[in-house]
């Protein structure tokens, strides 16, 4: 398994960046959320159309072109230096958790070349509690963060200790 983790974990990133990308489509496209407003899903998820011209959780907001592409070439670049990362990766944890986070990275970067900002979707509330506004990308991007912890404390080699 351990040659192979890095083609898998190179298959989710693919497999990542196309469902974010057919999700981010069919919203914009057919299902036309930006025209809809707030859509109820469930009691405690809705989806509605927000621009994150910024990073995570609405930060760094940026106006300017120089700002669009800096995230832009951001994203890209982290992509790229945990695919770098990825491949000298062996545990199948660790190569699924930077799969997602390349994905999260690459698609996000997507969106900022394609429409100058990020399609962020879901919300998610409680009573009069609202989490902000996100997309699948920035899912995969929390899950691989919480799985390098994972593979961090459960794929680590364990080193011997002499007393």
């Amino acid at each position: 398994m351990a040659k192979s983790a890095p083609w898998i974990g190179y298959a989710v990133a693919a497999l990542g960046v196309i469902v974010d990308q057919a999700t981010k489509a069919w919203a914009l496209g057919p299902f036309a959320l930006h025209e809809k407003g707030r859509v109820a899903v469930t009691p405690f998820l809705d989806l509605v159309m927000v621009w994150n011209r910024g990073v995570s959780y609405g930060l760094f907001q940026q106006e300017s072109e120089l700002g669009r592409w800096l995230l832009t070439a951001i994203g890209f670049g982290g992509g790229l230096l945990f695919a770098w990362w990825l491949w000298s990766t062996r545990g199948l944890l660790a190569a699924l958790s930077l799969g997602l986070i390349m994905a999260g990275a690459i698609s996000n970067a997507i969106d900022r070349v394609i429409h100058g900002a990020v399609a962020d979707l879901f919300l998610f509330y409680a009573g009069g509690f609202e989490w902000y506004v996100f997309n699948l990308a920035d899912t995969w991007i929390v899950a691989g963060v919480i799985g390098l912890v994972l593979a961090w404390l459960l794929e680590r080699p364990q080193i011997a200790t002499e007393t």
